[in-house]
């Protein structure tokens, strides 16, 4: 089971907002930066919104679904693009290559077990007396949004505690 598959049975535990792509704003935001609508970009960004936090390679497999021809290279470029025009974001989940996600209203962390590879999104709210305290004790503002908690989910504790 991937992250974006265990990601879909804890959406309740996080309201993740409008999709980028509901009003046709993504059209305007690219337009105002100088970036054409092109398939590749309606088809990469249309991917981070079903699969919700997906690898590279992950994304390539979705797009290739519908556009065989599309390579990694692509994809990657579209990417760097989509994350410019603020339509994307990406974090740091685990070891390999950074996971993408569409840019929400609310901003989230990721809470990510070590046990089964399960990322849950919460609030980041929840986070910021650990934000305030980092910018009081050591003068440093926190960029929140590619933020990931490694832990150890409920059902990996119990089956800890049962072994």
């Amino acid at each position: 089971m991937t992250n974006r598959d265990l990601d879909h049975e804890h959406e309740h535990e996080h309201d993740h907002g409008t999709s980028v792509m509901a009003d046709g704003d993504w059209e305007r935001q690219l337009r105002a930066r100088g970036y054409r609508i092109t398939p590749q970009r309606q088809l990469v960004l249309e991917a981070v919104e079903t699969l919700r936090h997906a690898t590279p390679d992950e994304l390539l497999v979705q797009v290739q679904k519908t556009a065989a021809g599309v390579n990694l290279s692509t994809i990657y470029r579209t990417l760097e693009v989509l994350e410019e025009v603020g339509l994307v974001s990406h974090a740091h989940i685990g070891h390999g290559a950074p996971t993408y996600h569409a840019v929400e209203e609310t901003t989230h962390i990721h809470l990510v077990c070590d046990g089964c590879e399960q990322v849950i999104s919460i609030d980041s709210e929840i986070a910021e007396p650990f934000v305030r305290a980092l910018r009081e004790f050591a003068s440093f503002d926190t960029d929140i949004a590619h933020f990931s908690v490694h832990g150890r989910c409920s059902e990996c504790r119990a089956a800890t505690t049962l072994a």
